[in-house]
């Protein structure tokens, strides 16, 4: 227990101050970027709105899942096929608190490499989508997102920036983030030291035995990175963790699914082929260009300091209370993501529907707005953990299942 447990909360309280303050970050552009000004400005099919579209969501905490009904929004209210899937691809590889958390445990060259990369892959695969598709941008739709309501005032942002980055956030990548942690001390104790170095000398095969891992499974940005250095520690390449590191969170078969389902084949193959050939050759650049030591020698320090630990001069105060802190966090959220809300009670017909495809906050806010704004709605309940809505009223249950499938679910009445 001591071998896995001191590396882990050394881990964990390296971690803790840069999430925090990604977190918060992350909640700030929550509150106080207006999201009309994402659909501006990436209406052209041109490179314009493809890298602006990438500038917008770069920084954007959102997963694979989070991501989807997002774009599949900004795709309703004019958005290019090029902008939102340069949006998809750019976006769940990284983000203010994954790029914190990055630099904290595999050091400051990773750090940079991701949104570079995130960049450069998000630009070509969406230039490819304008080019391969040259249909008519849609015309602004009602969408997911209900009709906003007055401007809230500064208080008000302020509230929702901590809401939404110390509880919602934390909901959706809390558990990720953790199964990520518990998943790297295991690499670490039953995955031999030097596991992949019989690879070595195939860099492709051991990437493509990566993209076999990454591509289905979901993880997060910031829950890829325990993985990526306790994968590091046996042995991977740097250029194979830089795989992972992208592969991973930007794709899994939920958000295939989805991405087929609402921009067509030619998009989906487009998105595919972009990000495992960007992570391939970025992965190889990674191995052959550049100093191996600038990427093993963080990891080895973040994960090989026990005996720091044990000697009391590797924690600060400030790494002790921010690690409190995020525990505390961490574990209210994980009771708030899983609880059971329970039927709503009233006078009105109540209807029950089985919702598929729901994944994180983003996803149970989308699925929400779009039912609330059916006519003849007069509540709604819906349950992430449960995969359900409960909805009260008199509207259609026929237009209610249109309205859940147009920002990207399947619905059916339960």
């Amino acid at each position: 227990m001591e071998t896995y447990l001191m590396p882990f909360i050394y881990l964990f309280a390296e971690m803790a101050p840069y999430l925090l303050l990604g977190f918060l970050i992350a909640g700030i552009l929550h509150a106080f970027v207006p999201q009309a000004l994402y659909h501006k400005w990436l209406s052209g099919n041109d490179a314009k709105s493809v890298f602006l579209s990438l500038l917008f969501g770069i920084p954007l905490p959102l997963c694979s899942c989070g991501v989807i009904p997002t774009a599949v929004s900004m795709r309703k209210e004019g958005a290019s096929k090029g902008a939102t899937t340069a949006f998809l691809i750019g976006t769940p590889q990284t983000g203010v608190d994954s790029i914190a958390a990055t630099y904290s445990v595999i050091g400051l060259p990773f750090a940079i490499l991701r949104p570079i990369v995130a960049l450069v892959t998000g630009f070509v695969g969406g230039c490819a989508v304008n080019a391969a598709d040259k249909e008519a941008v849609p015309q602004s739709q009602v969408c997911c997102e209900s009709e906003k309501n007055t401007e809230p005032g500064f208080a008000q942002k302020c509230m929702s920036a901590l809401r939404y980055g110390f509880s919602d956030m934390i909901q959706d990548i809390g558990r990720w983030l953790m199964i990520g942690l518990v998943l790297a001390g295991l690499i670490n104790i039953f995955i031999p030291d030097g596991f992949f170095t019989a690879l070595s000398g195939t860099p492709l095969l051991n990437m493509f035995v990566v993209l076999l891992i990454a591509v289905p499974m979901y993880v997060c940005a910031t829950g890829s990175i325990p993985i990526a250095a306790a994968l590091m520690l046996k042995g991977l390449s740097p250029g194979a963790a830089l795989v992972f590191l992208m592969a991973g969170p930007a794709t899994n078969l939920a958000s295939i699914m989805v991405l087929g389902k609402t921009l067509g084949r030619k998009t989906l193959i487009i998105y595919m082929i972009s990000i495992i050939s960007g992570a391939i050759l970025f992965g190889l650049g990674v191995d052959y260009l550049l100093p191996r030591y600038w990427f093993t020698t963080p990891v080895t320090s973040a994960f090989h300091s026990d005996c720091c630990v044990e000697d009391g001069g590797a924690l600060t105060w400030w790494q002790i209370a921010s690690s409190v802190i995020l525990a505390v966090l961490l574990i209210r959220a994980l009771y708030l993501r899983f609880k059971t809300n329970g039927t709503i009670k009233t006078k009105d017909t109540t209807m029950k529907f089985k919702v598929t495809g729901m994944m994180c906050n983003h996803c149970r806010a989308h699925v929400q707005n779009a039912i609330q704004a059916v006519s003849g709605i007069e509540s709604v309940d819906v349950d992430l953990a449960a995969g359900t809505a409960t909805v009260t009223g008199s509207a259609d249950p026929s237009q209610i299942i249109a309205a859940v499938k147009a920002c990207g679910y399947e619905c059916v009445e339960a």
